[in-house]
């Protein structure tokens, strides 16, 4: 029998090259978008198109997972995901990027869902919230090395030399989990999905999180087009450095990784409401000050040249403070809200628990990328950070209006 630290261990890694993958190629969106050219609504799709078909995957991948062995689904996952990676090197058009996005996102679901539900299993009650704190480290170490290992090879060699890279780690992170993870016996008949949906707490949760998502899904994807994006256009015009955008990409991740298993440890001992509620807030406040860092800048007379990077703008350092910012506030929320999943989903079908919990996520990943794209092109990119934080701030207010409802003054502390 395998130790469960070393199945762990293995979770971690296939959680590492989900992300690795996915912060790769967000990190490379605004390259894809001027070499492309895509507008408006076909803008959007080139988020969209991965978030819809997350949306697609979340309830047959979750159902299956409680059903059958996970271990084996997430094996098929990572394996999709090495397909999805090859499909990236003959993408010629918007609409061949949309469909590879496409497929990136049932994988990402697959591998994502799959390795979170057994994280969530294998951990000790008591520490659940410092395991998953310690498993979306791994993914933000993955984040950031994927953000600066994208940037540097494409810089250098191109998109073939990154997607490579790509095959490699997952092909790695699958032998892991086929060498290390035992078989998942755990078996839950019928449809968990049906009472977990309208679980007490997780309905109380999911007032919070359907808001949140609009919030993380523009300013997380938006920051690194902002960055990139031509300055006629609105953006800060670093469209020659693949490089300064991975920078202010893995601030966000730097911060989140060295928070999270601190975090988790502190919601697994204070409760995980309180954590939830401030981590909104915070995001909020940061995400609407993100449209004024070339002002910022200019301010505090910042250099706008920096060695190895060139000639970018005074808005430089002000953004990747900011996004670290951001990041400080997400793991605040992150652990205790996944925490709080999978001490509702236990022994009830922990997969269909962080099911419900990812697809209350994607009517706002799907949509509200569709928005920004229009916003971008018709009013200004500053107003996706506005809808950003604005959803932020009313997925808070709803979260402890309910919870006040429900336990009065001691709301934050009730759970």
């Amino acid at each position: 029998m395998t130790d469960t630290r070393r199945q762990l261990r293995a979770l971690f890694l296939a959680r590492f090259a989900n992300s690795f993958g996915f912060v790769t190629l967000l990190t490379l969106l605004s390259t894809y978008i001027n070499v492309l050219e895509p507008e408006g609504f076909v803008l959007g799709l080139f988020v969209t198109g991965l978030t819809l078909t997350q949306a697609v995957a979340v309830v047959p991948v979750a159902w299956a997972g409680d059903r059958f062995d996970k271990r084996a689904i997430l094996m098929g996952g990572l394996a999709l995901a090495a397909v999805a990676y090859a499909a990236f090197t003959f993408v010629e058009t918007s609409w061949g990027f949309v469909l590879a996005r496409g497929l990136q996102g049932i994988a990402a679901t697959t591998a994502g869902l799959l390795s979170l539900a057994l994280v969530g299993e294998l951990a000790r009650e008591s520490e659940r919230g410092n395991t998953i704190g310690m498993a979306n480290s791994w993914r933000f170490a993955a984040a950031i090395g994927g953000s600066l290992s994208a940037g540097a090879l494409y810089d250098a060699f191109g998109f073939g030399a990154v997607f490579g890279l790509l095959m490699v780690i997952t092909a790695v992170a699958f032998l892991a989990v086929w060498r290390f993870v035992e078989p998942d016996e755990t078996t839950i008949t019928g449809f968990p999905f049906s009472d977990l949906a309208l679980n007490r707490r997780i309905m109380t949760i999911t007032s919070f999180r359907a808001q949140y998502a609009v919030a993380v899904t523009l300013v997380r994807n938006w920051v690194p087009i902002y960055a990139g994006l031509a300055a006629a256009d609105g953006g800060l015009g670093w469209v020659n450095s693949a490089t300064a955008v991975a920078i202010v990409i893995s601030a966000e991740k730097f911060t989140n990784m060295l928070s999270q298993p601190y975090m988790g440890a502190l919601s697994d001992r204070d409760g995980r409401a309180k954590y939830v509620f401030y981590g909104g807030l915070g995001y909020g406040l940061v995400a609407v000050l993100v449209p004024a860092t070339p002002a910022i800048g200019a301010a505090l007379g910042l250099p706008a040249t920096y060695p190895f990077l060139g000639t970018l703008s005074a808005a430089f350092l002000p953004l990747v403070v900011l996004n670290g910012l951001l990041g400080v506030a997400d793991s605040i929320r992150e652990p205790a809200s996944m925490a709080l999943f999978a001490d509702e989903g236990a022994g009830q079908g922990v997969a269909s628990s962080f099911g419900v919990r990812s697809l209350v996520w994607r009517p706002g990943s799907v949509l509200a990328p569709l928005a920004a794209g229009w916003l971008t092109t018709e009013v200004g990119i500053t107003w996706v950070f506005y809808l950003g934080a604005g959803a932020a701030f009313t997925g808070v207010a709803a979260f402890l209006g309910i919870l006040a409802y429900s336990h009065g003054r001691d709301a934050l502390t009730a759970w």
